[in-house]
């Protein structure tokens, strides 16, 4: 079945740096459109990065523009998060996504998430 794995969460300080990433296993990995998400406490999930098929990056959401960029290597099946100039409000749990279009409809999978901490 399908299964997405986060790694490479911790604790950095501001201004430091991240790289996430996202194993997966169980499915098409080169035809699915993969995605970043994180969640801080108390509040909703957000989308933070998006990755085609291709490796092209979409629109990233200010909050994180010109500092997070999203990667894949279908080779691999996984997809990388770069987080750079971390603040305190990058602070949550970061997961990755799946999104196939199988049998006439969108599935989606998810991975359990890695938690990043921004403080000094």
């Amino acid at each position: 079945q399908a299964q997405l794995v986060e790694s490479g969460g911790g604790l950095v300080q501001p201004g430091g740096s991240l790289r996430l990433s996202c194993a997966a296993s169980g499915f098409d990995f080169s035809s699915a459109t993969m995605s970043w998400h994180r969640q801080a406490p108390g509040k909703a999930r957000e989308l933070v990065a998006v990755v085609t098929e291709t490796g092209r990056s979409l629109n990233a959401p200010e909050s994180v523009k010109g500092r997070f960029s999203a990667s894949r290597d279908n080779a691999k099946n996984t997809v990388y998060l770069q987080m750079n100039s971390l603040k305190p409000d990058d602070t949550g749990d970061y997961y990755c996504k799946a999104a196939l279009w199988i049998n006439s409809r969108w599935r989606d999978y998810w991975g359990q998430g890695t938690q990043v901490t921004v403080s000094s």
